[in-house]
């Protein structure tokens, strides 16, 4: 039972390492804005959930966004926003019903 949970701890830790490592490859801090910007999108599934995830997590939980919202959050870290929303949208980070969005719990 004790190695099981050290493999699965373990597991997680790499996974939270390689995420990282994601996410300081494709995300650029510019030290004259106030946030990070998105380099570009990643083309592999893996690493663009981890992306997407990053993003996701700049929205409030249990908030209705419209959609005009959604575009001026995503476009602070990348120009491409319909792309990253119809992506969120897609990897079931996020829900959307007659134009109102909402953050997955």
């Amino acid at each position: 039972m004790l190695n099981q949970q050290f493999d699965i701890w373990l597991e997680q830790a790499e996974d939270e390492a390689w995420s990282a490592k994601v996410l300081s490859n494709y995300i650029l801090v510019d030290k004259t804005s106030e946030l990070p910007r998105l380099k570009d999108i990643p083309a592999t599934r893996k690493k663009r959930l981890v992306i997407l995830k990053w993003l996701v997590s700049h929205f409030d939980q249990g908030t209705n966004y419209s959609e005009a919202k959604v575009n001026e959050i995503l476009k602070q870290f990348h120009p491409d926003c319909a792309t990253l929303r119809r992506e969120m949208i897609g990897y079931n980070l996020m829900q959307r019903e007659s134009g109102i969005y909402w953050r997955q719990t």
